[in-house]
């Protein structure tokens, strides 16, 4: 299974910001690995409030993140704002692919690839995307 991350801008549909904390920073004064990835997560946050929340909340429930992958290309400092895109790159029968990106100003920090998959809370298996969250996952992709 391929995913795609991009270290170019252009390669995202969907864009958050997050201000870089002073407590983010490790001892070498570098934002750390665990910050980083909070940043991907908030980027992950506003792409489902951006492009699913004419779902309802039943959103919220019914997804789990099974993979993460992320590469880190470039130290990042204390202090700033980091912006974080976010592309659909692939939907299954029962999961969607992400790509994302970490950037400050035109230089890529780091990029992510995530998969999350829909399961019946019940159950606790897989289920397929329903139509509705299939077109909007369709219209969040940058080559349709």
């Amino acid at each position: 299974m391929k995913i795609m991350a991009s270290k170019d801008r252009k390669n995202y549909v969907s864009w958050a910001q997050s201000s870089i904390r002073y407590c983010d920073l490790d001892p070498n004064g570098h934002v750390n690995n665990g910050a980083i990835n909070t940043f991907f997560e908030d980027g992950r946050v506003l792409f489902r409030d951006e492009y699913m929340v004419q779902l309802g909340d039943d959103i919220l429930t019914g997804f789990a993140l099974v993979k993460f992958l992320a590469e880190y290309h470039l130290p990042l400092y204390f202090p700033g704002i980091v912006d974080i895109g976010t592309v659909v790159t692939k939907v299954g029968n029962s999961s969607y692919n992400l790509g994302q990106g970490i950037f400050r100003e035109d230089e890529c920090i780091a990029t992510a690839e995530v998969v999350t998959v829909s399961f019946d809370p019940k159950s606790k298996t897989s289920k397929p995307i329903d139509s509705k969250l299939r077109d909007i996952l369709y219209t969040a992709m940058l080559n349709q």
